[in-house]
Order: C-alpha cells, then structure tokens, then sequence
C-alpha cells in the first residue's frame, strides 16, 4: 500500500493587512498544480463514506479522479451532475463538519480539502468551458406535462428547481427580490463568496429551463392557493428565514443600531461598500460591536473592518470553543484584527442625546450546565458590569421565518418558532400539494442543508406528480 500523504496544501489568501481594507476575495483559489497535487492524495477508498457525507450526494471521488488525471469537463460533469451550485458549495459550506469529516483521511487529521477542490472545478469550467459546450444534463425523454411553482430562489429553491426541471418538469421561481439568489446575494460579503459566482450559477439553473420571476412577492402579488389556482400542480417553499432575532434590552431602538440582515443587505445586495458609485445609506461606524458568534457575526464584523472602522468587537456570551462560526472565519476575523470579547453579554445601549448610540453596557459570563443546545448556558457573573464605548452596533442572534407566507396560506402548519412544519424525510408539509425546505423549515441553518432539503423535496415532488 502506497504511503498516505498528510500533507494538505493549504489554500493561498490574500494578506491579512491588504485584505481588511478591500473586499475581494480572501481565499484565492488553488492554480491546477496545487489542485492536482491535493487530488492526488484521496485514496479512493472502497467504503466512499465521503458520498455519505454530502448532503446532495455528490460523487465525490469520481469527480477528484477525474481531476487528477486532468480530465477536466468529466470533473465537471460529474459535479454537475449531482450539485448545481459547486462555486458556491466550494466557498461556503462547511465541509469540515460534513464530507471532509468523513473522509477516511480525517481519522489522521488530514482529510481531502474537498471543497476547495470543488471551488477548483467549478472556476475551471466557468474560465474554460463556454456556456454552450458546458455538460448540461440529458433533457428527459419526454415532458410531464405538470407545472410547478418555486417560492424563492435561494439554495434550496435553486437546488428543489433545477432538479425538478432535469425530471422534466415545467418550473417558475418566484424571487421577492430584483434579483435572484436570496441569502446568497443578501447575505454573505464579495470577500466570502463573490456575486458574479451567484449569478454564474443561477443562470445555470436557468439554462436548464427553469423560468425566474423576480419581484414576485408571494403571499402580496398572489397567494399559494392563488398558484396552486391556477395551473400549477405543486409549490415548493424555499424563502428562507429572512426576519431578524433581537436582544430585547434598553436602548436597542437607538440610531446606529442594525440586525445583520439590515446590514448586510446594504453592504451586499446594495453594495454600500462601492459608495459613491452606489449611494447607499449605512452607518460607518469606527467603534463597532457586533452581537453574536456565528458565521453571520464574522460577515459583519469583517465588513464594518473593511468600510473603515478603527475597532470592531464580536461581543459573545459563551467561549471561543462554543462559537457556532466556521473555524476558518473566526481565523479570517482574528487574522484582520477583530477583537473578541467572550463571555460577554450586553446589558443595556446608552446614546447621547440625539438618540444616536455610543456605549453597550456589558456582563462578564461564566458557564454553567449545558442547555438544549449541548453547549454549556452562560451565567452572568454579577457585579461584573462594564461599559465598550461604540458608535454602531450589529446584532447578529439569528432569524427566523417571514410570517408571511405562513399568514397568507390556510392549511399550512407552523411550530412556535414560526417555521413551516415540514416532513424531515421528504419536505411535505400538511397542506396538500405543498412543499418545503432550507431555513424555512429548520430555522438559519448552512447551504448546503438547504440543498439537500431541496433535493429530497424534488425527489418527492416527482414521485407525486408523476401520479
């Protein structure tokens, strides 16, 4: 047996200093060599507990086979072939916790960098590869004459359409926003995950036939049972949690004070950041908190850094090991001079008179016993009050469902955290002809679980269209 090879090869990023005042990409991608070199060490291991790793099942050592032995357009096709969005997949995903975690490798701690393998793939077809002579799958043999509705078009309405299409089905996205994407465009900063990858991918699955009605807010412009009315045989629900969690603490009404959607929804689908081309209003702070510690928190951190503030904080009540963010971005955040405060919980936002913010009154915490979550509840530590004085705030708790959607559709059952109640196995809600899946089910969750409850949602979806 050939001697295994531990050595990952890293990926190239841009300098920490350079990179916290632009917002390019950090990560720069493997050149053909790095990636080949990597490819090189998957042992093609019988079990391909890797597969069973991936939430949409990827052929994950055919594809670095493929890539080894330089036969490019078969790496993308057989990518393709299972997931539509690889540039997007290959940036933010967490495949350490998912495919990476099982591969055979990891139980040397040096498992395949598969995702930056897949980001290689999918920039190497979009570089190479024209969009007529890109692999699209085979067209089914024949239409099935049934239509269906897609309400939004973020990674799991992409994903529930574009498989529902290649199964020859009639499918229309209906997309809230001017243009498509959802959390993808809004949500995550041009440093992580670049638009033009978005659009890349989202014209792909149009490719493939699937119709995008933008500005189509469903629930105001027409209702489910309106779609369900009038043609359309099934609906698949994939908006999204796009409504902001709060502290609920004195003096969060003051001006200054965004949740991370606001925020970053100006930055990103607004682009702030290329004021003055785009004359966006957003607070440019030079003392900025942000609240929380998932990967939401670092995004907004490491965009206040880079629209010029002096300090920003991350303000997080339990510790570093408890922080829900990828490894990789609190690594990113600490590199670029983010500072942490943990075990810190804020008390109370004191403004001026102006009502503009600039103070947090904070706790010290402490952890007790663990809570439903598995991670350890913190305990405030009292008499341990003390006072960050800041001029913006971003509060970065989490989200929840739009209670749209829900309001508006009789029949359509939700649990008490206003998410649709959906069959995990096969994203079948209570009301007939209804599907569901990604946040919209199971609260903010990560991309690729929102494909995967797109794809097991399609899977069904065709089975019962098919009668």
């Amino acid at each position: 047996m050939a001697k295994l090879n531990l050595n990952r090869v890293p990926m190239p990023r841009q300098d920490p200093k350079a990179r916290g005042k632009n917002f390019n990409e950090v990560a720069l991608g493997y050149s053909l060599k790095q990636a080949q070199e990597e490819a090189s060490r998957c042992i093609q291991c019988p079990k391909r507990s890797c597969v069973e790793g991936c939430p949409v099942g990827v052929d994950i050592p055919d594809f670095i086979q493929a890539l080894r032995d330089g036969d490019m357009p078969e790496a993308v096709r057989i990518l393709k072939s299972k997931n539509a969005l690889p540039g997007i997949c290959g940036r933010v995903c967490p495949q350490e916790t998912q495919c990476e975690a099982t591969c055979s490798l990891a139980k040397k701690n040096a498992p395949i960098a598969i995702g930056r393998l897949e980001r290689f793939v999918a920039d190497w077809e979009r570089a190479n590869m024209p969009k007529a002579s890109s692999p699209l799958p085979k067209p089914p043999v024949k239409s099935s004459g049934k239509k269906v509705a897609v309400v939004g078009s973020g990674p799991a309405g992409l994903t529930a359409a574009a498989d529902l299409v290649k199964l020859g089905h009639d499918v229309t996205i209906f997309e809230a926003l001017h243009v498509a994407g959802g959390v993808l465009m809004y949500g995550i900063p041009e440093f992580r995950l670049p638009k033009e990858i978005v659009q890349n991918e989202v014209d792909y699955v149009a490719s493939l036939g699937v119709k995008i009605e933008l500005d189509s807010v469903v629930g105001k412009l027409l209702t489910i049972d309106e779609l369900l009315g009038n043609g359309y045989h099934a609906v698949f629900l994939g908006t999204g949690a796009g409504l902001p969690m709060f502290l609920n603490i004195p003096g969060e009404n003051l001006n200054g004070i965004y949740s991370a959607n606001e925020f970053l929804t100006r930055v990103n689908l607004m682009k702030a950041y290329l004021f003055p081309e785009y004359d966006t209003p957003v607070k440019l702070g030079k003392k900025v908190a942000v609240i929380g510690g998932g990967n939401v928190a670092m995004d907004s951190a490491r965009c206040a850094l880079r629209l010029g503030a002096d300090e920003v904080y991350i303000i997080y009540r339990r510790s570093e090991v408890e922080m829900p963010a990828r490894r990789e971005e609190v690594e990113n955040a600490q590199e670029e001079g983010i500072q942490f405060k943990l075990l810190t919980n804020p008390k109370r936002f004191l403004g001026n008179e102006q009502n503009w913010v600039v103070g947090a009154e904070c706790y010290e915490m402490e952890l007790g016993e663990p809570d439903d979550s598995g991670r350890r509840r913190p305990v405030v530590k009292e008499g341990s009050e003390f006072t960050i004085d800041v001029d913006e705030v971003i509060v970065a708790l989490g989200t929840t469902p739009n209670p749209l959607i829900a309001s508006t559709t009789p029949g359509l059952e939700t649990t008490k955290w206003g998410t649709v109640a959906a069959d995990e196995a096969r994203g079948k809600t209570k009301k007939d002809r209804v599907w569901a899946g990604g946040d919209i089910v199971t609260g903010a969750a990560t991309v690729i679980s929102a494909m995967g409850a797109g794809k097991i949602a399609a899977a069904d979806m065709d089975k019962f269209l098919r009668g």
